[in-house]
C-alpha cells in the first residue's frame, strides 16, 4: 500500500468515525458545562424551587378549607359512580359467563349425539338393524354423564326416535321388548324404589298423542305424519295420575315441541325454547334443548340424514348458581323469551305463559323470583342486556306460523347492592378533612422522594432497553439512532417538552418506513474492513442424524464461544447464517490492523472450534468430534446500515462480503484461506511469514482464477489484546513460527493439552458417549423400582443357567416376548429419574465394561465400535420420538393438552414399549454390543471356512458370538454392581437377556429364513385381518399377548433400521459408511474370503437393497405409527439416497476401488 493510499485510508477512518459521533469529546463536553456552571444560576434554581414550593403549600392549604364543605358531594358522587361501576362489572361478568354456559350445553349435547351416532353405526350393522328400531346401550351411565358436564343438578334428558307412520306397528312391537330391558338397567343404576315390572305396568306401549276433546287421555297416533315417541328418558320419575315412559308425541299435535323439532330439522342445528316445569311442587319456566341425531358421526356430512333428536330439560335455577364468586350479590337476571306458548313439562299439555322469568343472583347461589319481571323500576337506566340464545335462524326456511325462540338477558341491580356502597360520613367530616390536609402535608414534604425514585425508575428503564438496543445494533449506529430520533422529536414547545422525552425512546425508528419516518436511512461505506466466513464443515450430514435439540447445544455452545473469543479480540460478530458465522473488524470504528485482528481471532476459532467439538462428542455421540471449521478471510470495503423494515437489523453488502463467502466455500476443512488482499495487508504488517502460498490458483465465480493463501498457525501464546499498536509487530513476528502444509491436525489445530477430553483418543471418547446413554436409562430403570439397587454379589443359579442348557443363542428366540405390564399410578408417583444417583461404583463399572466391549472389536472398516456406537445413536434418537407426548406421535394437538395426556394412552401407543426402562435399556444395550468380535465378513463364508463358533453355532454366527462374549463378560464378579442397577429379580433377568436375544439376532437381515419369520410375525401383528381371525378365548390374555407381539416386532424392526440408518441419514454419512461396508467386503475379497469380487455388482446390489430392503423398512418404521416424524424422515432420506445413488453409484464404486489401491484409509 502506498504512502498516498495509506493516508488516503486513514482520513476516510476518520471520516468515518467522526460521522457516528466521538464519545470521548461529547464526554468532554458535558464535563465542561457541570465545572463552568455559574454558583448563582444554582441559587436562583433554589429559590425558584422554595418560591414553588411555598406557592404549592397556599394551594393546599386553600383546598383543604374548601374540602370540609364538598366532601359530602363528592363522596356521595363516588358512592354512585362505584356502585354503577361495580353492577357494570357484575352484569358484563354476568352475561359472558352466561354466554359461556350456554355454549357449552349446546357443545356438551352436540358430543351426546355425536357419540350416540357413533356407537349406533356399529351396533345397527352388527345386529341387522336400523333406525329407529334401536335402543341406546347404558342410558341411564351416558345421560348421568351429559348432566354431570353440563353441572344441571334435575335434568330431565330423552332420546327420541323419528317413526314413519308406515314403522309405528313395528316401532311398538319393538318398543315393548326394548323397554323393559332399558328399565331393568336403570332401575339397577339409579336404584329407584319402584321395579322394572312395576313402571312397564304404567307404561303406554303405544305411540299416543294426548287428545283434549277426551280428558286428555293417551290416544294412538294415527294419520300420514312423522311421529316422534320419547322412548328413553334420564331418570326415572313416576307421577300418580299416570306413568308416562312411553310418551309418544305426535309433532304435528304439540305446538311449542312441535316448533323447536321443525326448526332443528329445517335448520340441521340444535334449539332452545322455554318449558312449564314444577319445582316444590309449584309450575315454574324452565327451558328444553333439542340436539338431532344423524345416522353419521360426521355432523358436516351433506348427505346426512336425522334419525332421531335428543334434548335436556332444565331448571334455570341450575342454570344461573355459581355464576358469579361469593361476595357479589344482589343482582337481579330477567329472561325472557320470544316464544310464550309452551308445553307443559309434565303432561306435555300446551299452555300460555308470559315468556318472562326473574332470578336474584348472590354470589354462587341463585332464587326464583317467579314468572315475570321482579326487578325494581328505578334502576330501568341502568339495565345491561344482550341476547342470550340467538339461534341466528332464516324464517325463510322454517313453515308459517313457528315462532323462532330467542333468549334475551336483562340484568339490574337490586337495592340491597345499592345500599352496600353507602356509608356514613356525616359524623367523620372534620376527620376527613385532618387527614386531607395531615395526607397533603406529607404529599408535600416527600414530593422530592417521590420525584427522585420516580426518575431512578425511567433511568433504569431506558438503560434495559439500551442493553437490548446494543444487542441489535453497533454502538455508534445506535447513538445515531437515538441521535436522529431526538431530532425528530424535539419539543416545539414547553408543553411538548415531556411528552418528547417520555417518547423519544419507545419511538425508535427499527422498523420503519424512510417514507413514513421522514429521515435517510442510516448506511455508510467502510473503505478499509476484514470479513471473516467460517463454516461448520460436515454440519449439515452431522444434524441429519441428530435430534433438534442436540443440533442447537451445538450451534449454542459453538457460537457462544466465538461470541466469546469475538468480545475479546473487540470483533463486530455481523451475523450466523446458518452454520456459517460472520464476523468483521473495521467497522463500525475503524481498526489500523483490521487484517491482522481477524487472522488471530480466526485462529482462536479455530483452535476453540476442536475444542468444543471434542468436548461435545461425550454428550452428543458418535462424528461430533470430526466435525470442522473451514474459514476464508477477506479484505476490502463494504457498505453497511440499518436495513429497517420487519426486524430491521445492522447487515454488510458489497463485493468484500462475496469475496470473503468465496474464500470460505472454495477452503478446506481446518484451513484458513486468505484472498490476496489480505496477504498483502499481513506482509505490510511484517507478518509474511503468517501466508503461505495455496498450490494452485482458485477458480471464483464473477472473478476468474484468483491467488489465496492459507494462515499458518501461531504457536506463540495469544496476547490478551487483539488491538495491537505499531510497535507491538516486531514481538509479534518474532513469535510466529512457520509451519508446512504437512504438519497434523493436532499440530495445527489442538496446538495445547491440558483439555480432558483433547486427551482421549475417539474410541475413548464414544466410550464416554455411550456410559453416559447407559447411565441415564440406567437412573429410570432404578426410579422405576422407587429406588431400590441391593447388593446382587456372586452369581445366582439362574444367572449361572441362562446361556449354558446346552443349546445355542438362536435357541432362545421367542416371537413374543412379554413386556411389563404399565402402571400409570406408579409411574406418577415415582421419583424424577434425573435425581437418582447409580453411584460412582456402578458408573466405574460401566466405563470399564464398555471399555472391554470395545476393545472386543475388531479393526474392520465397518463392522467396528465406531458403527456400533452409530447405530446406538439411531436407536437412542427413535426411542426418543416414542416417548415424546406431542405433535411427533399423535397424542396430544397442542402443547398446553401434553400434560395432560392419559399415560395408559402413550403406551398403548408405543405398544408397550415405553412402558418398561428395562426393554430400552436392553435394546440401546443390544446396539452397542451387537458386532462384537465381528471378522469382517458374512456368516455364510463363516460357514463355508468352518471355523470354530460356525460349528457350534451353524447360522447367525457373528451375531450368536457377539451374545456369547458381551454376555459373558457382563457376568463375571467385577460387574456385579452394574448387574444389580439392570435388574433385581429373576423376571427382570430373564427378560432382560430375551431382549438382548431377540434385538441381537434380528441385525443377521442376510439369513431368508429368519427374514421370513419376520414378515410373517409382522403379518401377524400389524394385520388386521389376522388379529381379527385369530382371537383367543381371554380377551384380555389376548390384547396382551397381541401387544407383546407388537412391541417384539417392532423392537426388531428399530433395531434393524438403526444397523442400516446411514442409508436413511443424510448423503454424507450414507457416502461415507457405504465405502467403509466396501472396503471391509472388497478387503475380504483379496484376502480369498468371499466368493466373488463386490465392485462387480456393488451398484446395481445397493439399488437392490434400497428398494428391496432399506425403503419398504422405512415404510414399516412409518406405518407402526409409533416413531412419529423420525419416520417421515427416515424414509425421505432413504429414497432421496437411492436416487442420488443412481446418479452417481458407478462412479463411486470406480472410486473406491482407485482409492483402496492407493492405500488410503476410508
Amino acid at each position: 500500500m502506498s504512502d498516498d493510499q495509506s493516508f488516503s485510508s486513514k482520513r476516510s477512518g476518520t471520516s468515518q468515525l467522526s460521522s457516528f459521533g466521538d464519545a470521548s469529546d461529547c464526554t468532554k463536553r458535558v464535563q465542561h458545562r457541570r465545572i463552568y456552571q455559574p454558583p448563582e444560576l444554582a441559587k436562583r434554581e433554589e429559590a425558584n424551587i422554595l418560591r414553588a414550593k411555598i406557592l404549592v403549600a397556599l394551594i393546599i392549604l386553600i383546598a383543604v378549607c374548601g374540602a370540609g364543605s364538598s366532601t359530602y358531594l363528592l363522596l356521595k358522587d363516588q358512592e354512585r359512580t362505584n356502585f354503577e361501576n361495580q353492577f357494570a362489572g357484575y352484569a358484563s361478568e354476568i352475561l359472558s359467563v352466561s354466554k359461556e354456559k350456554a355454549d357449552q350445553f349446546f357443545l356438551a349435547l352436540d358430543a351426546f349425539s355425536a357419540s350416540i351416532s357413533s356407537q349406533a353405526i356399529s351396533e345397527i350393522d352388527q345386529h341387522n338393524t336400523s333406525w329407529p328400531f334401536y335402543a341406546i346401550p347404558d342410558w341411564s351411565i351416558k345421560a348421568k354423564r351429559l348432566a354431570d358436564l353440563t353441572g344441571v343438578s334435575d335434568p330431565i334428558i330423552g332420546m327420541a326416535p323419528i317413526v314413519q307412520p308406515e314403522d309405528r306397528e313395528k316401532f311398538n312391537e319393538f318398543a315393548a321388548d326394548a323397554v323393559p330391558e332399558w328399565y331393568r338397567a336403570s332401575v339397577e343404576y339409579e336404584g329407584t324404589d319402584m321395579t322394572a315390572d312395576e313402571f312397564m305396568q304404567k307404561t303406554v306401549p303405544f305411540i299416543y298423542f294426548y287428545d283434549m276433546e277426551n280428558n286428555y287421555q293417551p290416544t294412538p297416533v294415527t294419520g300420514p305424519n312423522e311421529s316422534l315417541p320419547l322412548l328413553q328418558i334420564y331418570p326415572l320419575f313416576f307421577y300418580p295420575e299416570q306413568y308416562l315412559m312411553s310418551t309418544m308425541l305426535d309433532i304435528t299435535v304439540i305446538r311449542s315441541s312441535a316448533a323447536l323439532v321443525s326448526i332443528s330439522r329445517a335448520l340441521r342445528k340444535p334449539t332452545i325454547g322455554f318449558i312449564s316445569l314444577y319445582a316444590g311442587g309449584l309450575p315454574v319456566v324452565g327451558s328444553q334443548i333439542i340436539q338431532p341425531i344423524y345416522d353419521t358421526a360426521d355432523t358436516t356430512a351433506e348427505d346426512r340424514k336425522m334419525v332421531a333428536f335428543t334434548g335436556i330439560r332444565l331448571h334455570w335455577l341450575d342454570y344461573f348458581k355459581n355464576i358469579l364468586t361469593n361476595g357479589q350479590f344482589g343482582i337481579i337476571a330477567v329472561l325472557e323469551s320470544s316464544c310464550t306458548d309452551v308445553e307443559n313439562g309434565i303432561n306435555g299439555k300446551p299452555e300460555q305463559i308470559s315468556g318472562v322469568v326473574s332470578y336474584r343472583i348472590d354470589g354462587q347461589h341463585a332464587v326464583h323470583l317467579g314468572d315475570a319481571d321482579y326487578h325494581n323500576p328505578k334502576y330501568d337506566d341502568m339495565k345491561v342486556q344482550d341476547v342470550f340464545v340467538d339461534l341466528e335462524i332464516d324464517e325463510s326456511q322454517l313453515p308459517d306460523g313457528i315462532c323462532i325462540p330467542t333468549l334475551t338477558m336483562h340484568v339490574y341491580p337490586s337495592e340491597e347492592l345499592e345500599q352496600s356502597f353507602h356509608t356514613s360520613n356525616a359524623m367523620v367530616y372534620t376527620a376527613i378533612v385532618a387527614v386531607i390536609f395531615i395526607f397533603t402535608s406529607l404529599v408535600f414534604l416527600l414530593y422530592d422522594y417521590f420525584v427522585r425514585r420516580r426518575q431512578t425508575k425511567v433511568m433504569e428503564r431506558i438503560m434495559r432497553q439500551d442493553k437490548i438496543v446494543a444487542n441489535v445494533f453497533p454502538t455508534a449506529i445506535r447513538d445515531r439512532l437515538y441521535q436522529n430520533q431526538e431530532e425528530r422529536n424535539k419539543p416545539k414547545s414547553n408543553k411538548d417538552l415531556h411528552d418528547g422525552f417520555q417518547d423519544s425512546f419507545e419511538d425508535l425508528d427499527f422498523d420503519g418506513d424512510s417514507s413514513l419516518s421522514g429521515s435517510a436511512p442510516l448506511a455508510d461505506l467502510f473503505p478499509s474492513v476484514t470479513l471473516t466466513f467460517a463454516d461448520i464443515v460436515g454440519f449439515t450430514a452431522w444434524s441429519s442424524a441428530r435430534e433438534p435439540q442436540q443440533v442447537f447445544v451445538l450451534l449454542e455452545t459453538i457460537y457462544g464461544a466465538f461470541d466469546k473469543i469475538a468480545y475479546r479480540h473487540n470483533v463486530f460478530k455481523v451475523e450466523t447464517v446458518g452454520d456459517c458465522y460472520v464476523a468483521a473488524v473495521g467497522l463500525p470504528e475503524p481498526v489500523d490492523n483490521h487484517a491482522v485482528v481477524a487472522c488471530k481471532f480466526a485462529q482462536d476459532c479455530l483452535k476453540k472450534m476442536k475444542e468444543v467439538t471434542l468436548k461435545l462428542e461425550v454428550t452428543l455421540g458418535p462424528d461430533t468430534g470430526d466435525l470442522d471449521l473451514r474459514t476464508g478471510i477477506h479484505s476490502g470495503q463494504v457498505t453497511a446500515g440499518v436495513l429497517r423494515g420487519e426486524r430491521s437489523r445492522f447487515q454488510l453488502f458489497g463485493d468484500t462480503m462475496n469475496t470473503a463467502s468465496r474464500m470460505e466455500h472454495t477452503g478446506e476443512r481446518n484451513r484458513i484461506q486468505l484472498s490476496q488482499t489480505t496477504a498483502n495487508m499481513l506482509a505490510e504488517a511484517g507478518l509474511a511469514q503468517w501466508i503461505l502460498p495455496r498450490g494452485s490458483k482458485i477458480f471464483v465465480k464473477g472473478k476468474g482464477e484468483m491467488q489465496t493463501y492459507w494462515l499458518r498457525k501461531s504457536k506463540a501464546r495469544k496476547p490478551k489484546k487483539t488491538d495491537l499498536k505499531s510497535s507491538d509487530m516486531a514481538t509479534v513476528a518474532e513469535s510466529v513460527e512457520t509451519a508446512e502444509e504437512s504438519d497434523s491436525l493436532e499440530e495445527i489445530v489442538l496446538g495445547v493439552e491440558g483439555n480432558s477430553h483433547q486427551g482421549m483418543t475417539k474410541i475413548e471418547r464414544l466410550v464416554e458417549w455411550n456410559v453416559e446413554v447407559l447411565a441415564s436409562l440406567l437412573q429410570q430403570i432404578i426410579a422405576s423400582r422407587g429406588g431400590v439397587v441391593n447388593e446382587i454379589g456372586s452369581l445366582s443359579t439362574a444367572e449361572r443357567s441362562i446361556g449354558r442348557a446346552g443349546g445355542t443363542v438362536l435357541d432362545e428366540f421367542t416371537p413374543t416376548i412379554p413386556l411389563k405390564r404399565f402402571d400409570a399410578e406408579h409411574l406418577r408417583s415415582r421419583q424424577r429419574p434425573s435425581s437418582i444417583e447409580i453411584g460412582d461404583a456402578a458408573k466405574s463399572q460401566l466405563r470399564t465394561y464398555l471399555s472391554q466391549i470395545a476393545g472386543m472389536y475388531q479393526d474392520n472398516p465397518f463392522h467396528n465400535f465406531q458403527h456400533a456406537s452409530h447405530v446406538t445413536a439411531s436407536v437412542k434418537k427413535l426411542l426418543t420420538r416414542i416417548v415424546k407426548v406431542g405433535d411427533g406421535n399423535g397424542l396430544a394437538e397442542r402443547e398446553e393438552q401434553a400434560k395432560d395426556v392419559n399415560l395408559v394412552d402413550l403406551a398403548g401407543h408405543s405398544y408397550g414399549i415405553t412402558s418398561d426402562p428395562l426393554t430400552q435399556f436392553a435394546v440401546v444395550f443390544s446396539a452397542i454390543i451387537h458386532d462384537v468380535d465381528h471378522p469382517g465378513v458374512p456368516n455364510a463364508q463363516l460357514v463355508k471356512e468352518r471355523t470354530r463358533n460356525a460349528q457350534i453355532y451353524k447360522k447367525s454366527v457373528a451375531e450368536q458370538n457377539s451374545v456369547e462374549l458381551a454376555w459373558e463378560i457382563l457376568m463375571s464378579d467385577e460387574f456385579s454392581g452394574l448387574r444389580a442397577c439392570i435388574y433385581q429379580t429373576e423376571s427382570d433377568l430373564r427378560r432382560f437377556r430375551q431382549l438382548v436375544v431377540n434385538t441381537v439376532m434380528a441385525t443377521d437381515i442376510v439369513d431368508k429364513e429368519l427374514q421370513a419369520l419376520r414378515k410373517n410375525r409382522w403379518e401377524m401383528a400389524f394385520s388386521n385381518v389376522a388379529s381379527r381371525s385369530s382371537l383367543p378365548f381371554d380377551r384380555h390374555e389376548q390384547e396382551q399377548d397381541h401387544e407383546d407381539r407388537k412391541a417384539t416386532i417392532v423392537i426388531e424392526h428399530l433395531i434393524q433400521a438403526s444397523d442400516v440408518s446411514h442409508t436413511m441419514q443424510h448423503w454424507q454419512i450414507y457416502r461415507e459408511w457405504n465405502e467403509r461396508f466396501f472396503v471391509e467386503c472388497y478387503r475380504a475379497y483379496k484376502e480369498g474370503r468371499a466368493g466373488s469380487d463386490p465392485s462387480e455388482n456393488w451398484y446395481k446390489g445397493e439399488i437392490s437393497f434400497f428398494d428391496f430392503y432399506v425403503i419398504p423398512l422405512a415404510k414399516k418404521l412409518q406405518s407402526c405409527g409409533v416413531f412419529g416424524v423420525s419416520s417421515d424422515e427416515y424414509l425421505t432420506y432413504a429414497k432421496a439416497n437411492r436416487e442420488e445413488w443412481v446418479r452417481e453409484g458407478e462412479v463411486m464404486v470406480q472410486h473406491y476401488i482407485a482409492k483402496y489401491k492407493n492405500g488410503e484409509q476410508c
